[in-house]
């Protein structure tokens, strides 16, 4: 399944060279084409960095948890802003790093770690006690039978009273 891309590669490109021609300021590009200004400074610097490849859309990528403390830890320790971390680190949004900041000051770096998506693939259930090939001793004989007795005594009971109510109800329905 491919991710959906909010702005295309030809966008990007547009507006990343009507600013590099002097077609107008940050502000006032980001402004005729409807972006937020910090995504087209985005674009420009890896475009500048990495040339007309550095627009094209990027598939998902799963980063380690060494890589995201990595980030973090260089960011707090040179003081880069969010844009410089990404374009440092070749990360397409800054808000995957702001995201990485809030599970670390929730969760430390466990929070980090990378946990599978969605359902598990295997349903969990328990398992029925395997029997052994030794034959039972008289004593086990007799607590099985104990605990099937007991089982069947509160099914009969529980039936008993689902009846009772039952014959509540309809008498109830008959009297005027």
């Amino acid at each position: 399944m491919e991710r959906k891309v909010k702005y295309s590669y030809e966008f990007k490109l547009h507006c990343v060279e009507e600013f590099l021609k002097g077609h107008g300021s940050i502000k006032s590009v980001a402004r005729t084409n409807g972006l937020n200004e910090s995504s087209l400074r985005l674009w420009i610097g890896f475009y500048s960095k990495q040339g007309k490849s550095g627009l094209i859309p990027r598939a998902t990528q799963i980063y380690s948890a060494d890589f995201k403390l990595k980030v973090l830890d260089t960011i707090k320790n040179k003081f880069l802003s969010l844009n410089e971390a990404c374009l440092q680190f070749n990360i397409p949004s800054n808000s995957i790093i702001i995201n990485w900041q809030t599970r670390y000051d929730q969760y430390g770096s466990d929070g980090l770690l990378n946990k599978p998506k969605g359902r598990s693939k295997v349903m969990t259930y328990k398992r029925a006690k395997r029997k052994s090939n030794k034959p039972l001793t008289r004593e086990e004989e007799l607590l099985l039978e104990n605990e099937s007795l007991r089982a069947e005594n509160e099914l009969l009971k529980k039936l008993q009273a689902l009846i009772q109510a039952e014959e509540i109800e309809q008498s109830k329905k008959l009297k005027p």
